[in-house]
């Protein structure tokens, strides 16, 4: 290829780039590979190339952002090293973060789904009418099916913005929940210290050979 031939083929490769790059900054939602490569009218594999170089750029002049790919699109976050300073611009002055109870139940949807309003109640134990109704109204749950069972029941599962939200691209990018879940070395000390019973800690004592004392006479 002759110099001039390569100079086109930059040229028209930093073109493509720049579009991508321009459309990724006035979209709301993660635009898809494909969508672009339509628009563009190049081939999807020539799309993802170019987000890669633009990614790869970005993290190597240090800038407050990066290109990534969530929920099956490409689009521009702030970079996670500027999390405390951005968590500190939203948060400011507002009263709209899910409560412990919310994220709870969240939780069990994203790693149960399809899962119904009575089978997260009966995992935690307390009614969640209106903790589901809250995460349906914030978008991060919705209505995906119902049960074939008696009662029909209404199923719940997570949507695109909970992907979007969470930085991801895919539910199976969820962290395992083992990750999550105290081995049984940590479970058996945390019963012992749980364990307030002077007559249990008596007869544990008695079973490790412990001297009792001998009754007065």
């Amino acid at each position: 290829m002759s110099m001039e031939e390569q100079a086109t083929v930059g040229s028209w490769s930093g073109e493509v780039r720049r579009a991508v790059e321009a459309i990724l900054m006035v979209a709301i939602d993660p635009v898809p590979a494909n969508l672009l490569a339509q628009l563009l009218e190049v081939s999807t594999k020539i799309i993802e190339g170019e987000c890669e170089a633009l990614a790869a750029e970005f993290e190597a002049e240090n800038r407050g952002f990066v290109l990534v790919r969530v929920a099956g699109g490409y689009r521009f976050q702030s970079h996670p090293d500027q999390g405390p300073w951005v968590e500190r611009f939203v948060l400011e002055g507002q009263s709209s973060r899910l409560t412990a109870a919310a994220l709870e139940t969240l939780a069990i949807v994203a790693y149960k789904q399809p899962v119904s309003r009575a089978q997260v109640s009966a995992i935690r134990g307390v009614d969640v009418d209106g903790v589901i109704r809250t995460l349906q109204q914030r978008g991060y749950i919705d209505e995906i099916s119902r049960d074939p069972g008696p009662g029909n029941a209404v199923m719940f599962g997570t949507t695109q913005e909970f992907l979007e939200r969470m930085g991801l691209d895919v539910l199976d990018d969820l962290p395992p929940l083992g990750d999550f879940v105290p081995g049984p070395e940590v479970v058996e000390a945390l019963e012992r210290g749980l364990r307030s019973d002077p007559e249990v800690a008596t007869a544990e004592a008695s079973s490790d050979g412990a001297p009792s004392e001998s009754p007065e006479g």
